[in-house]
């Protein structure tokens, strides 16, 4: 069939706009019609070449649409559920079957290929075309996922505002949750008040963390956080000693901190600016390099650990129907994050996204 795709053809150049063809779902498979996907970081680093990733490809990982057929096999969904899509697993190997699956084996197969595991594209257009991003592929009007990345959704839920559950809001928030696991009255630390790091703060105040600290470069961002549930704020222009200024906050130091910018000056802040025992979570990569440089004695005297996350340890079918009822109760109003733009004008919604005037950009196909 013929359907409408975003297409990033050349590192570092705008979208652009085509008509491409995609297959009918093979066994196994489900075929999708996009009516929102939220637009990520990561999505513009691979744009970028962040992450090697070939081009041309049809990026997009934070779809949501209705089921329009199935292959073979497929039980989970039927034509006309709705669903939001995320990351795809093999659920067979160690990882799979120990509960962890954005750690499968098969994660950069299925997720950051290029293609299915196989080598096939079910996308075709001008040039050697890739797909299966996150085996989805969301930005265009139709997206072939597969049985184990869809999660299906009650007939009430807004289609427009659940694509970003799928990875930056289940990230953010899952690492918190899942992971982080941070028991009531403890404090935690978040650098980078995007979506990443505002749905972590969210979470935060779920559990019942009583010291609740947004760090940030953009005041508007700031505003945000505290309205979501930061119990302080720190500027980041105007901070001259971070640590010092968590360290006042919370007394010894942080119980735990997420850094989500990927900055590796920053990086080195968040695990510095934690309490004796305390956990920094690494939840981002960007263009600035991955080595970071710590202190192993600043680790060993104190006690403290650091650990990286995927997709916050979450068991979609589960983590994400747990989020909308949060989200029900009023005690995850991640909506507040969301701008909208049309399809067509998903240039301007990158473009608002790196420029920090957009924290969380929702692409509408219908």
């Amino acid at each position: 069939m013929r359907i409408t795709a975003a297409v990033a053809r050349e590192a570092e150049k705008p979208f652009l706009m085509e008509e491409v063809e995609l297959d009918d779902p093979l066994p196994g498979e489900v075929l999708v019609e996009v009516h929102a996907s939220g637009l990520c970081h990561t999505d513009i680093g691979v744009r970028n070449q962040w992450m090697p990733i070939p081009l041309p490809l049809v990026l997009g990982h934070e779809g949501a649409g209705v089921v329009k057929a199935v292959g073979e096999g497929v039980t989970k969904v039927a034509p006309g559920d709705k669903v939001v899509m995320t990351f795809d697993s093999c659920g067979s190997c160690v990882m799979c079957s120990r509960g962890l699956p954005s750690y499968c084996r098969e994660f950069a197969q299925r997720n950051t290929s290029g293609g299915r595991p196989d080598g096939t594209n079910a996308l075709h257009g001008d040039g050697d075309l890739h797909g299966a991003f996150f085996s989805q592929s969301s930005f265009a009007t139709y997206a072939i996922a597969t049985d184990r990345n869809v999660v299906r959704l009650d007939d009430d839920v807004d289609l427009a505002i659940v694509g970003p559950l799928g990875c930056g809001i289940q990230t953010g928030a899952g690492t918190v949750i899942n992971r982080l696991a941070p028991s009531a009255g403890s404090s935690l630390v978040v650098f980078g008040a995007g979506a990443v790091g505002l749905s972590a703060l969210m979470a935060a105040k779920v559990v019942g963390c009583t010291k609740i600290i947004a760090v940030d470069r953009v005041p508007a961002r700031l505003e945000l956080a505290t309205e979501l549930g930061a119990t302080h704020v720190l500027d980041a222009t105007t901070t001259p000693d971070m640590v010092a200024a968590i360290q006042q906050i919370t007394g010894l130091g942080a119980d735990y901190a997420i850094d989500t910018t990927a900055v590796t000056s920053v990086v080195r802040q968040a695990v510095s600016a934690l309490a004796p025992t305390g956990t920094c979570a690494i939840l981002g990569f960007g263009p600035a390099g991955t080595d970071v440089a710590v202190d192993m004695i600043e680790l060993l005297t104190a006690g403290r650990t650091i650990v990286g996350v995927t997709e916050g340890d979450a068991r979609p079918d589960e983590f994400i129907p747990k989020l909308i009822d949060l989200h029900r109760r009023g005690q995850f109003p991640f909506e507040k994050m969301i701008d909208f733009y049309d399809f067509a004008d998903i240039n301007q919604a990158a473009d608002d996204s790196d420029s920090g005037k957009t924290i969380k950009p929702v692409l509408k196909m219908k």
